[in-house]
């Protein structure tokens, strides 16, 4: 057998061990990532019921004789805070490309006040490490960073942590408007999405009560503005923990597409090369035949 069919198979066989490596850990990256999308969509659903009663509960307070708390006055110089919401690991396809060019780009060329660009007056704080990078790879320096919570228990105590940090940017920077920017799921893929934290649309949640299911009137005893309080924080939290459930579901979402793409890709080049590995072995076995005829043919004539 020639020297140079022995390198080849053996180079042939080096590359279809090596595919079949990589097609087993795609294979594990994918049910992984399939798994976290049902497991964080389920997170983010579990609390669309609470999310409602607390709309409900502010409507009630808001349409009661309580003194409303009047909006801010406008000041073109008070900060804009807005969180980008992306992810602290990679092979997910376009979504964190996707969720950092609709904050810095796509959504202000929407906005006819911005004049298609971002306000000067923005402090940015990037969540995710693969978004932290992107956002700095734009020219854009971050306030602050913050990785993604890497389990459903460690979104809650996360998600205080960064309510803190927003009442320190409000105490410290005047910080008046928050906006969020993430991506949610969608089937086989996901989509951009922007929130308005801050300031809250007291007029929006007042109207919340038209739609009272209940034959009887709502009522409370707490004092008015202990529970407005108590009810907004709530809503806070369960606004900046859907987006963060959502985040994560959509980001194993593009994830598992990634996979498949993979697993795909790698498939069909393991294909390809079991058949040229059976192409080279079926050329080594003919060879080696006709070195044997060849060499029964001499012995043969000398007798």
């Amino acid at each position: 057998m020639g020297k140079n069919i022995l390198s080849t198979l053996e180079t042939l066989q080096k590359q279809i061990a090596s595919g079949e490596d990589l097609s087993s850990i795609v294979k594990t990256m994918k049910a992984l990532a399939a798994t976290s999308v049902r497991q964080y969509e389920k997170a983010a659903e579990s609390l669309d019921d609470y999310y409602h009663t607390v709309e409900l509960g502010l409507s009630v307070v808001l349409s009661s004789e309580l003194e409303r708390p009047s909006a801010p006055a406008s000041d073109v110089d008070s900060a804009v805070l807005m969180f980008v919401i992306g992810s602290d690991h990679g092979l997910a396809g376009r979504f964190n490309e996707q969720i950092v060019s609709y904050a810095l780009e796509e959504y202000w060329e929407e906005k006819v006040e911005s004049a298609g660009e971002m306000p000067s007056n923005m402090v940015i704080a990037a969540v995710g490490e693969q978004a932290i990078s992107r956002v700095d790879a734009a020219g854009i320096e971050t306030a602050a960073s913050f990785n993604m919570p890497s389990s459903i228990s460690a979104i809650s105590p996360f998600i205080q942590h960064l309510l803190e940090e927003i009442e320190r940017w409000q105490a410290r920077e005047g910080v008046e408007k928050v906006l969020l920017f993430y991506n949610r799921p969608r089937t086989a893929s996901f989509s951009p999405r922007a929130e308005t934290l801050l300031p809250v649309d007291l007029d929006q949640l007042k109207e919340t009560r038209l739609k009272w299911e209940s034959r009887s009137l709502p009522t409370f005893t707490m004092p008015p503005d202990q529970l407005l309080s108590a009810l907004l924080r709530q809503y806070f939290f369960v606004s900046l923990y859907r987006a963060c459930a959502l985040s994560l579901a959509a980001e194993n979402t593009s994830r598992l597409a990634a996979m498949q793409a993979a697993e795909k890709n790698i498939n069909e080049r393991l294909g390809e090369l079991k058949a040229s590995y059976q192409h080279e072995r079926q050329a080594a076995i003919t060879e080696e035949l006709l070195d044997i005829i060849s060499g029964f043919r001499a012995v043969r004539g000398h007798n």
